[in-house]
C-alpha cells in the first residue's frame, strides 16, 4: 500500500504496552514522528474536587527506530494483531490493534516514513525549527580549529605549524581542513608520507600537553604488506613528531598512581617503498581473523614499554598482522628505534555490534514483561570487558603523556573508531578543560567530527529495510532479528502474559489507571573514481548496510560516564548530558551526527541546512550541570590533580542508558552509593509508575503564557533513555512547538 507523505495519519483505538503494563490512546503518524497520545483517566473522587488532566504523549522519532515487527493475529484465536518496536536509545514498545488491516497499514507506513529517508537531506534535522530558547545559540561557532590550537599552545610553539595542505580536502577527504604538523616537516614530505598511510591519514596532532609539551597524534595504518614497504618521508614524519618537545617539566603529585609494565613487540624488517591500493580494512580484518585460532586473552594482552614514546595500534596484535596478507598492517620497529609499539587488543566494530546485540537479547522482551534482565546473558555478552579494554588503553595513554612524559601516536586501521575512542578518552584523562561542558563539546567536535568518523554509517541514519519483518515470514536464525524468534520464548512468555491479564478487555477498569510507575567497512581509495561523499540533489539514494552499523560511539559516551562515576567531583556535566547526548546522535533532530566527515558537513552546508546538537544544551544549561563540580586543579591536593585515571577494576553497567534500575543490571549495592548515582525514583519507591515513561505534564512554554508546547526532543523519549526505572512523569522536561509537521521540506 501507499500512504502519502503529506498526510497526517491517525489510528484509534491502539494499546501501548510497556514492562508489561498497558495504556489506551491514539496513535499519530507524521512525516518526522511516530506519537502514541493517551489521557489518563479521572478517579472519582478527583472529578468531585475538579481535577483535569491533560493528553500525554510518547513521541518516537523514526531514525531511532531500530527494528520493528509486525505480529499479525493468528487465523484462529482472541490475539490482538500487535507491532514491536526497539529503538536505538534501548527503549521497548508494542502496540496491539483490535483491526489487523490497520496493524499492516500502520507497519507499513512507519518502513515508509523510515525507510524513506534514503538521502541525508530528507532527514529531520533539515526540516527542524527550534524553539527559542535554542535560537539564541549557534553551536556550529564553538569549535573553531586555531582558537582551540592556540588554547593548547600549539600556534606559540615554534616546534608546530599548522599545515593548509588539506584546505580544499583534496589531500585527505577524511581529514580536517587544517593540520598540524611539526614545522620541520614540509608539505612536500606530507605529500609522500600521504602515500604510505591508508586514506592519507598521516600522523598529525590532537593534542599539545601544556605542561611537557608532549603529544598525541594520531593517524590510520601503514601500507606494510608482506613486501615489508617502507615509506622515509613517514619515518621523517614521526621522528619530527617525537623529537617536538622542548622542556619535560615533572609532575611529582602523581606517583601515587602506580601502572603496570607491559612489554614489547616488534615487526621484521622493511625493505621497499612499493605503495599498494587501499582495501577494505575492517572488513578484511574481520574476515581474515573469523578462522584464526588461538587464546583469545593472549590476542588481547597490552604490550609496550614505560621509558619511551609509544606507537598504539588498538587493535589485537594477531589482527594487525594479519592484515600485511592483504597490503596494510602494522609498523615495523625496526624502522622506527624512536619508539616502541603496543597492541591494545580492542576487537573491531562487527565484535562490538555483537557485543551490543547480545545485550540487547538480555532486555529485548522489555516491552510485554516486568522481569529484570537476564545478568547472566548480561555477562556472556562482553560488553563491560570492551568498555574495561577502551579504558585500559586510554589509562596506558595518559600514563605515557602525563607521567613519563612521552610522545603517543595512535591508530587502528582507518584511524576513525578505535583511534577516536581513545584520543578522546586520554584526553579527558590528561585535560581539565574537556570535562567543562564547553570542553567536551569542542573534544567531541575536533576528534569525532573534524578529525572524521562515519556516523551516518555507525549509527544506521538511513535505515535499511531488513530492519521491518513481518514474523511469520522472518527467516530463521537471523542475527539481527528484532524480538527472538517468532516462535521463541519471547512470544510464548507475551502469550501467556497477555491469556493471563485478558489486557485486551475493553471494558477493563484499570486500562487508563495504572499504578504510578571496526570492521570499518568503507572501500578504501583505489584508482577508480570516487563517489561524491554527500548524495545529489537528485534521485540517487543510499541505504545503512547493517554490518556498517556499530556503537563506536556510544562506547565512547559509556567510557566517559565511568570516569564520570568514578571521578564525580572532576567533572563539570552531567550523567544526563551524556545520556541525551546518545539520544541525539540518533534522533537526526540535529545537524552534526549526519556526516562521516568535516568535508561532507562543508559540502552539504549542514551549518546554513540545520542546527547543531550543542544549541539544545546550551540552552538548558542549567539541566546538564554537574552539582558536585569542583573546578579546582591542585597537583599537590589529592582528588584535585590534573590527570585522572580510569579504574577498570570498577567499570559497571551505564544502567540509566540502557531503561533499567542499577539493581537490575549491577546488583545490589553494598556499602555507600557513590555520590555521582544518588537513588532513582525505582529504588525509592516500590511500585512501578506509568508505562507511558517520558510522557510529559504540560508545562508552560517559553512562547505564550498558557501554551502546552512539548520538545520533541525531550517529551515522549527523554525520560525514556533516562530509564525505565523512572517512571514518574518527571517536571524538568523540555518545551518546544506542539505543531506536527504534515509536509516534507
Amino acid at each position: 500500500m501507499h500512504i502519502s507523505l503529506t498526510m497526517f495519519y491517525q489510528v484509534d483505538n491502539v494499546t501501548l504496552t510497556r514492562r508489561g503494563e498497558q495504556v489506551d490512546g491514539t496513535l499519530h503518524l507524521t512525516p518526522h514522528h511516530l506519537i502514541f497520545s493517551h489521557t489518563p483517566t479521572i478517579s472519582p473522587e478527583d472529578q468531585i474536587k475538579g481535577v483535569t488532566t491533560r493528553p500525554r504523549e510518547l513521541w518516537i522519532t523514526y531514525p531511532i527506530i531500530a527494528f520493528c515487527t509486525l505480529r499479525p493475529a493468528p487465523a484462529i484465536s482472541r490475539q490482538l494483531s500487535s507491532i514491536r518496536l526497539r529503538c536505538r536509545d534501548f527503549t521497548f514498545v508494542c502496540f496491539y490493534f483490535v483491526n489487523e488491516h490497520k496493524a499492516r497499514e500502520v507497519f507499513e507506513s512507519i518502513k515508509q516514513w523510515t525507510c524513506k529517508s534514503s538521502r541525508i537531506d530528507k532527514l529531520y534535522a533539515f526540516s527542524y525549527q527550534p524553539p527559542p530558547p535554542e535560537k539564541e545559540f549557534n553551536g556550529w561557532d564553538l569549535y573553531d580549529a586555531r582558537k582551540e590550537w592556540a588554547r593548547q599552545g600549539v600556534v606559540k610553539d615554534d616546534q608546530w605549524r599548522l599545515s593548509e595542505i588539506n584546505m580544499n580536502y583534496e589531500f585527505s577527504p577524511t581529514y580536517p581542513a587544517i593540520i598540524p604538523v611539526p614545522s620541520s616537516i614540509s608539505d612536500n614530505t606530507l605529500n609522500y608520507a600521504g602515500r604510505y598511510r591508508s586514506r592519507a591519514r598521516i600522523p598529525t596532532l590532537t593534542y599539545f600537553h601544556p605542561v611537557n609539551n608532549c603529544t598525541i597524534t594520531r593517524s590510520s595504518q601503514p601500507l606494510v604488506g608482506v613486501r615489508q614497504n617502507r615509506s622515509i618521508q613517514d619515518e621523517k614524519l614521526m621522528s619530527a613528531i617525537f623529537l617536538t618537545s622542548r622542556s619535560e617539566r615533572p609532575l611529582a603529585a602523581f606517583s601515587q598512581y602506580p601502572e603496570k609494565e607491559a612489554g614489547s613487540s616488534r615487526g621484521s624488517p622493511e625493505t621497499s617503498q612499493v605503495m599498494v591500493p587501499e582495501l577494505n580494512a575492517e572488513e578484511l580484518e574481520d574476515d581474515l581473523m573469523a578462522a584464526a585460532s588461538g587464546d583469545p586473552e593472549e590476542n588481547r594482552s597490552v604490550y609496550g614499554a614505560q621509558q619511551s614514546n609509544l606507537i598504539v595500534d588498538a587493535r589485537p596484535t594477531v589482527n594487525a598482522f594479519a592484515m600485511q596478507a592483504v597490503g596494510l598492517g602494522s609498523e615495523n620497529m625496526d624502522n622506527y628505534k624512536f619508539a616502541t609499539k603496543a597492541y591494545l587488543g580492542i576487537d573491531n566494530i562487527h565484535v562490538m555490534r555483537d557485543s551490543l546485540n547480545k545485550v540487547i537479547d538480555a532486555l529485548k522482551d522489555s516491552d510485554v514483561t516486568p522481569l529484570g534482565p537476564n545478568r547472566d546473558q548480561l555477562a556472556r555478552s562482553g560488553w563491560l570487558k570492551h568498555i574495561g579494554g577502551i579504558l585500559e588503553g586510554a589509562r596506558l595513554i595518559t600514563r605515557q603523556v602525563g607521567l613519563t612524559h612521552s610522545h603517543v601516536l595512535i591508530h587502528c586501521s582507518d584511524g576513525w573508531d578505535r583511534t577516536s575512542q581513545l584520543s578522546a578518552l586520554s584526553q579527558i584523562c590528561l585535560d581539565p578543560y574537556f570535562r567543562t561542558l564547553e570542553g567536551f563539546m569542542v573534544l567531541v567536535e575536533k576528534d569525532w567530527l573534524s578529525f572524521g568518523h562515519m556516523f551516518r554509517h555507525r549509527s544506521g541514519h538511513l535505515n535499511s529495510e531488513k530492519w521491518f519483518q513481518i514474523e511469520n515470514e522472518r527467516i530463521g536464525g537471523d542475527p539481527n532479528r528484532a524480538f527472538g524468534d517468532g516462535g521463541g520464548a519471547g512470544k510464548a512468555l507475551e502469550n501467556a502474559f497477555l491469556s493471563a491479564k485478558g489486557f485486551f478487555n475493553r471494558d477493563n477498569n484499570s486500562k487508563d489507571s495504572l499504578p504510578d510507575s571496526d570492521g570499518e567497512l568503507q572501500n578504501y581509495e583505489s584508482d577508480t573514481p570516487k563517489k561524491p561523499s554527500v548524495p545529489r540533489s537528485g534521485p540517487e539514494k543510499e541505504v545503512t548496510k547493517p554490518k556498517e552499523t556499530s556503537p563506536v560511539f556510544h562506547q565512547f559516551l559509556d567510557a566517559t560516564y565511568q570516569l564520570l562515576h568514578q571521578h564525580p567531583t572532576r567533572f563539570e556535566f552531567n550523567e544526563r548530558f551524556l545520556r541525551r547526548l546518545l539520544y541525539h546522535l540518533y534522533s537526526c533532530q540535529f545537524g552534526t551526527f549526519l556526516f562521516n566527515s568535516e568535508k561532507e558537513r562543508v559540502d552539504c552546508r549542514a551549518r546554513d541546512r540545520t542546527r547543531s546538537v550543542w544549541d539544545y544544551f546550551l540552552a538548558r544549561r542549567e539541566q546538564f550541570t554537574n552539582p558536585l563540580y569542583d573546578p579546582v586543579i591542585d597537583d599537590h591536593q589529592r582528588g584535585k590533580e590534573r590527570l585522572i585515571f580510569p579504574r577498570v577494576s570498577e567499570t559497571r553497567w551505564w544502567n540509566e542508558v540502557f531503561g533499567r534500575t542499577d539493581a537490575e543490571m549491577n546488583g545490589v549495592v553494598n556499602g555507600p552509593r557513590s555520590p555521582a548515582t544518588p537513588p532513582t525514583q525505582s529504588e525509592n519507591h516500590t511500585e512501578r509508575s506509568s508505562v507511558l515513561t517520558g510522557i510529559e505534564t504540560p508545562t508552560q512554554s517559553n512562547d505564550a503564557p498558557g501554551t502546552f508546547v512539548p520538545d520533541v526532543a525531550s517529551a515522549g523519549m527523554a525520560a525514556v533513555t533516562s530509564g525505565v526505572s523512572k517512571l514518574a512523569f518527571a517536571p524538568e522536561r523540555d518545551t518546544k512547538s506542539k505543531e506536527v509537521e504534515v509536509e516534507m521540506q
